[in-house]
């Protein structure tokens, strides 16, 4: 049965990210939040369990990514999605919006990472590109704070749609590009590593602290800075 769970804990990633995608069409974005966020305690939770119990099978990799498609691809894509059609279709009084249709671009784009990531065998530490689920977190936030106005972001973006597009172009960019981001697993950090985890960790505590669900896009554009000027070797 160890064998198995590794998989479940997967599969229980898949599940709360198809709840996610249905309660961000019901309009509770906030409990879509909590089921993505248990999709992420999950993402990592198969991966310490298999190393836990020394279980690692190509089934295994095959349905992390095709989970990671759904909970990392196609809800930060819906997310996106929510924001155009409330910018340029919100007397629609159907879901779908054909201007807001570009923001699957992304969840396509996560899709083309995930496939690459799958077939790339060079040994690093660290990521090539924007991970898919440091993406979900920018657009988390961006969403979040949209749909409560914080900071005026909810009208910047129903004035502004165009912002979106570059958003929705810029992520999907750095999803497939060849730029080096650090990883920040805890498994296999040595010194350096924790310190780096420990300051993103506080970082992105005091910038929840100040800036509410913004803090999550916040922390994300720092990672990206710092991946930027100090590179990962």
């Amino acid at each position: 049965m160890h064998q198995h769970l590794p998989n479940a804990l997967t599969l229980a990633n898949l599940f709360c990210g198809c709840c996610a995608v249905v309660l961000w069409l019901d309009g509770q974005p906030y409990m879509a939040a909590a089921f993505t966020a248990a999709s992420f305690a999950l993402d990592y939770a198969d991966g310490l369990v298999a190393r836990a119990l020394h279980v690692h099978s190509p089934l295994g990799r095959e349905l992390d990514s095709l989970a990671d498609v759904v909970s990392f691809g196609v809800v930060p894509g819906l997310m996106l999605y929510r924001l155009l059609t409330d910018a340029l279709c919100p007397d629609n009084l159907w879901l779908w919006c054909w201007a807001a249709a570009p923001a699957f671009v992304l969840s396509a784009f996560g899709a083309y990472r995930l496939g690459r990531f799958n077939l790339d065998t060079t040994p690093h530490s660290y990521f090539i590109g924007l991970s898919t689920p440091a993406c979900t977190v920018f657009v988390l936030g961006i969403a979040l704070a949209a749909y409560d106005n914080a900071f005026g972001l909810g009208d910047f973006f129903r004035q502004h749609p165009w912002a979106v597009y570059g958003l929705i172009g810029l992520l999907s960019y750095l999803m497939v590009s060849r730029i080096p981001m650090y990883g920040l697993k805890v498994s296999g950090a040595g010194p350096a590593g924790w310190r780096r985890i420990a300051g993103f960790a506080l970082a992105g505590g005091l910038l929840l602290w100040g800036l509410g669900p913004l803090g999550m896009s916040a922390v994300v554009v720092l990672y990206i800075v710092y991946s930027l000027l100090v590179p990962p070797a």
